[in-house]
């Protein structure tokens, strides 16, 4: 093998050099390796330099594009806004039908500023309607989990609305013009004022009484002072009672509906003045007065059950 030398002056003389060709690899490839990385970044300079503009005009061809999308998205927004408000004041709507307190607005509104603007000066504007549009996200679907929330309790509500029609006394049990009516009287037998908890329906004996309003019968017997009697149980606190009965024609816990005959008009008891239907209205333990419970368009016989 070939050996080399190099002149050193400091010792004056030449010394051989070890392991020349190792060395002389390391430094051939550590110098190619620099003069790449020189020629790489050279290259990506003048084209950055040359290319700039194409660069430049590309950005702006897809910034106006995200502007295009994003306004695209915004009109969507709109309109799906618009149909969620719509709901909302449909479900209002319903909830007054039904008794329920309306929804105000201001509750669960949807702010749609967030795609009000869509030229925007920098990348700080657009990058806070960007972080905007989780919290929109939200809103939209918050609102729409309330509305479904509220149509649940309109139905529900109405559910059981109806179950409390059905079960209302809301006609006149029997047939025959009002006597006594409710609330403070002398009274005939007695000779004292007290509270009459009730209204006299005046007619003859055997005339026909109904239930007027879906129910269990709660009581038949006898009772002090109002002879044979009835009691219907309508359900949500309601209670009807039917006095001085010739005969009753239920039993106790049958269910009756509005209509059903129940009863017969009599003259029973001992504070009874003539033949006549002692009826009362209860809610709660409270009477009312059963004039507020009879609705003039629903007459006997278009609900009663004659056969």
């Amino acid at each position: 093998m070939k050996t080399f030398y190099y002149f050193s002056k400091n010792r004056l003389k030449f010394v051989e050099v070890k392991n020349f060709y190792a060395k002389f690899v390391f430094v051939l490839v550590f110098t190619s390796i620099i003069i790449s990385f020189f020629l790489v970044g050279s290259y990506y300079i003048f084209d950055e330099i040359i290319n700039s503009d194409n660069k430049i005009s590309s950005l702006k061809t897809s910034n106006n594009e995200l502007k295009a999308k994003l306004a695209e998205y915004g009109q969507k927004f709109s309109d799906l806004s618009s149909k969620i408000e719509d709901i909302g004041k449909k479900n209002n709507d319903f909830r007054l039908i039904t008794n329920l307190t309306p929804i105000r607005d201001e509750d669960y509104g949807i702010g749609g500023g967030v795609f009000a603007n869509t030229n925007y000066s920098s990348s700080n504007e657009l990058r806070k309607v960007l972080d905007n549009i989780d919290k929109t996200i939200s809103d939209v679907s918050l609102k729409v989990n309330l509305e479904k929330n509220s149509i649940d309790e309109i139905k529900t509500t109405f559910e059981n609305n109806q179950k409390l029609y059905d079960c209302l006394p809301a006609i006149l049990p029997a047939e025959g013009y009002i006597g006594d009516e409710f609330g403070m009287r002398f009274h005939p037998i007695l000779k004292v004022t007290r509270m009459h908890n009730g209204i006299d329906i005046v007619n003859e004996v055997g005339t026909k009484v109904y239930a007027p309003g879906n129910g269990v019968v709660s009581f038949v017997g006898w009772r002090s002072g109002m002879g044979r009697t009835v009691e219907i149980d309508h359900g949500f606190g309601y209670v009807t009672v039917y006095g001085h009965l010739s005969e009753a024609l239920v039993k106790e816990k049958q269910t009756v509906q509005r209509g059903d005959l129940i009863a017969l008009i009599g003259n029973t008891g001992e504070l009874t003045t003539g033949s006549h239907l002692h009826y009362e209205v209860w809610h709660d333990g409270v009477a009312l007065n059963p004039r507020n419970f009879i609705f003039e368009d629903l007459k006997i016989f278009q609900s009663a059950n004659k056969n």
